[in-house]
């Protein structure tokens, strides 16, 4: 899905009229991740308003690796913005100049030494709509190899292979609140289910 799509595009009359008008829009912050703007609007109740919007630079990929006898790899590390630990699916930034699958393989290897033979997409999420443009894409590995990580210098990451129920408790207790480790274990669970083919 480009980050274009509208999965409204389908409906046989089309999506709602856009009840929003920009006026005008100013930078107002860039790094080489992230660009803000603020945005001069009229609101859909017809009163001037401000809107700021947060426009990432690269997609969200995340990848749930799975064990044939049903284990998953998570890892864990300190999240600057939340001043916590976390502990998550692999995942980090796509570039636009590679794939989203070879962002995938790209930072199951870097966050934890795994290749995968195979790699499929599970989910699409906008991780904040209200005020950023960020999507993510949530694959989930198998038939995978170990190796040597290579994480990056902003990461210190410890990685842990971890029995099913245990990963399932962690997000059931709340240990588990990143997003995109949220959908992919759910994912996951709904499948073990036989919910999904």
């Amino acid at each position: 899905m480009s980050r274009d799509a509208d999965p409204t595009s389908n409906r046989p009359d089309g999506p709602p009229p856009n009840p929003w008008r920009t006026l005008s829009a100013r930078p107002v912050y860039e790094n080489p991740w992230i660009r803000v703007r603020e945005d001069q609007v009229l609101r859909p109740d017809g009163q001037p308003g401000v809107y700021g919007v947060v426009e990432f630079k690269n997609r969200a990929v995340g990848v749930l690796p799975v064990e044939d006898d049903g284990a998953v790899w998570l890892v864990g590390q300190h999240r600057y913005p939340l001043n916590q630990y976390s502990w998550e699916i692999p995942e980090g930034g796509g570039p636009p100049h590679e794939t989203l699958e070879e962002s995938a393989r790209r930072e199951l290897k870097e966050e934890t030494g795994l290749t995968c033979g195979k790699l499929e997409l599970i989910a699409t999420s906008h991780l904040s709509n209200s005020v950023c443009d960020e999507i993510a894409f949530v694959y989930r590995a198998s038939e995978l190899t170990p190796g040597p990580s290579e994480p990056e210098g902003t990461e210190q990451i410890e990685v842990r292979r971890v029995p099913w129920d245990e990963a399932w408790g962690m997000l059931q207790r709340g240990e588990i609140t990143d997003s995109m480790s949220v959908i992919a274990i759910l994912h996951e669970a709904v499948r073990r289910c036989g919910g999904l083919g």
